[in-house]
């Protein structure tokens, strides 16, 4: 796993050099990398929102389900807003394991917008539905906290792209002088998901109920079912930030909302030192990921894959669950935050097929949101 300092400070300025050596992307994304690089040396208040918005994935995972369905859009996919129980597994079955919160990111482009513009794109409210805020009196302070996270996010996406865009324009010939960054940059359909990962003791307590499973579905030997929390995908974007993941002990009710919210019983680590992120490398070996506190991870995705012809591939990765039997008897959940940098839905990724980023995404979303 590949780390390098990009300088950053609190008024989102970026940096007008490449600050990522060859040598550090190489190894970061190269063919025979693990296929993800850690930026340190973030903005100073990085640690403590990033604490703050996980915090947040507890607080709105334990509101009532009224609330919760209030915030939700089946006409968007359940892609804004409030998701729970609606994405296939690998298997077939729904997804119950974890909860999660969309949000579109357009307002890092202007603060008024709240998606992507509809254009010609009336039938993808996925990308064109406006964001769906719980009101303030259910999660205080929650809209302007995880909107700040998201654009600090942003800001060093911009900073990797550029040092992908030169590493690129060297090795690929035709390649588009900071195409990247500007995607990144200008995008007004990059998504964030903060995740809740529901307690494993919730499973046997009605807490969470899942579909049924048919014979098929059952789990097959012991050790295939590594991806219990999160089945092993790779992400259809350009690039993917990823925050640490944030455990917490919700053995006490959270009883949201109040105010101020009740404190949470955060651990400094997960109980199950096997449980979190790994990846499956470019040869075929998995790897836990540990991403420190204080730092992001990035990693590649579909879009960047086909737009630098293989240079840059996507990277497979699972979220292993932690088992019961390691949480000490505590309700340990896990949270985390993920923003997808993504092309402007109009915006050609595949030149040999002509093929937008609007037509690559409606192929994903068929295949994993029913």
């Amino acid at each position: 796993m590949s780390s390098t300092s990009l300088p950053c400070d609190e008024h989102s300025n970026i940096a007008p050099t490449d600050q990522v050596s060859f040598e550090t992307l190489e190894e970061a994304f190269g063919p025979s990398s693990l296929g993800i690089l850690v930026v340190k040396d973030l903005y100073p208040s990085f640690a403590s929102l990033r604490e703050k918005v996980l915090s947040y994935a507890s607080y709105l995972a334990n509101l009532s389900p009224d609330i919760l369905e209030s915030i939700s859009s089946p006409e968007a996919k359940y892609l804004v807003g409030w998701s729970h129980g609606k994405e296939t597994l690998k298997s077939g079955r729904y997804d119950t394991l974890k909860g999660s919160y969309y949000v579109n990111c357009a307002f890092y482009q202007d603060p008024s917008l709240q998606s992507a513009t509809v254009g010609d794109f009336l039938d993808f409210p996925e990308y064109t539905a406006s964001n769906i805020w719980p009101q303030e009196a259910s999660l205080p302070g929650f809209r302007e906290a995880i909107a700040e996270l998201c654009t600090l996010v942003i800001d060093t996406a911009v900073l990797v792209a550029r040092a992908c865009d030169h590493y690129a324009s060297t090795h690929i010939e035709g390649y588009e002088e900071r195409y990247l960054e500007q995607v990144v940059k200008s995008s007004l359909t990059t998504k964030a998901r903060l995740l809740h990962y529901f307690p494993p003791a919730a499973l046997s307590t009605g807490f969470e109920q899942s579909q049924p499973l048919q014979p098929s579905q059952q789990d097959g030997a012991e050790g295939q079912d590594d991806d219990s929390w999160c089945a092993t995908h790779v992400d259809h974007g350009c690039l993917t930030g990823l925050t640490s993941a944030l455990f917490i002990d919700e053995s006490s009710p959270l009883n949201a909302p109040s105010v101020p919210l009740p404190p949470l019983a955060i651990l400094s680590a997960s109980p199950d030192p096997q449980a979190g992120l790994y990846i499956r490398s470019r040869t075929g070996c998995t790897t836990k990921v540990n991403i420190p506190i204080d730092c992001l991870g990035f990693q590649t995705g579909e879009a960047l894959e086909v737009i630098t012809r293989g240079k840059f591939r996507a990277v497979p990765h699972f979220v292993k669950g932690l088992k019961a039997d390691k949480a000490g008897g505590m309700r340990v959940a896990r949270n985390t935050l993920a923003v997808f940098t993504q092309p402007n839905l109009g915006e050609v990724v595949d030149r040999e097929n002509g093929t937008t980023f609007a037509e690559f995404a409606r192929g994903v979303v068929r295949r994993h949101i029913h």
